[in-house]
């Protein structure tokens, strides 16, 4: 019996030593110790973050995006994204580090934000926007899959993440302006499996608005399988 607690003892530190190799248990940002389990910035850190409180407020920001350009209902993004912020280092360690606990964190606080709102109470399923395969490959996963999977950490929703899909290559949205974005992502994307999402209450979630092209696309593709109402949540909003 004590060979066997012993030998457990033992697994658990080589666990334990594996994952701190794999996620160093220190705040991405100032370096600090005071991490709360399976987190990337320490308490202080992430109390810093800009909130942008736009689940809760009527024809905020991210709504005003869609006016005149499609019917989405109520929509969000949970802090604003600016340059050489902490948000701009949580999305580099998500797409370019492979730092899925990032993406968790994101979605987090989405989910801890619907909770809180009363705009957002009517959701069936979570639908990810979708990124290239090759990206997928290359990256091991879809950021905004795993933002899906932090929201229904704690605000249980179930995930569909295949009826939509990406169905053409485009070049890459940075430097575009509106209307090149907006030619860039006509019919980009494709449905499957379309019964599934019929007279359901969609939330689409991606990383990060600035434009709106991308969600535009998709919730236009996605309206194709009348939906009772289609939603948006990003985690970070660009201030221009």
């Amino acid at each position: 019996m004590n060979f066997i607690k012993h030998l457990i003892l033992h697994v658990k530190k080589y666990l334990n030593d594996f994952l701190h190799l794999v996620y160093p248990k220190i705040c991405l940002h100032c370096g600090s110790t005071d991490l709360i389990k399976f987190q990337v910035l320490c308490p202080n850190c992430y109390a810093q973050l800009p909130f942008t409180d736009f689940f809760e407020i009527e024809n905020n920001n991210v709504d005003k995006i869609f006016w005149g350009r499609l019917a989405l209902g109520p929509s969000g993004a949970a802090v604003f994204f600016t340059k050489n912020s902490i948000v701009q280092l949580l999305l580099f360690e998500l797409k370019y580090k492979h730092n899925k606990r990032a993406g968790w964190l994101f979605g987090n606080m989405i989910g801890w934000a619907l909770k809180k709102a009363n705009r957002l109470n009517e959701i069936d399923f979570l639908i990810p926007i979708p990124i290239r395969k090759i990206t997928e490959r290359t990256r091991g996963y879809n950021q905004s899959l795993l933002i899906c999977e932090g929201i229904a950490q704690v605000f249980p929703i179930a995930i569909l993440p295949t009826v939509l899909f990406k169905n053409k290559k485009t070049n890459t949205q940075t430097r575009k302006d509106r209307i090149e974005r907006g030619h860039n992502t006509d019919h980009l994307f494709g449905l499957k499996n379309a019964d599934q999402i019929y007279n359901k209450h969609l939330l689409l979630v991606d990383d990060i608005i600035t434009t709106g092209a991308t969600v535009e696309s998709a919730g236009r593709c996605l309206l194709q399988a009348n939906p009772s109402s289609v939603q948006f949540a990003s985690a970070a909003y660009t201030l221009s």
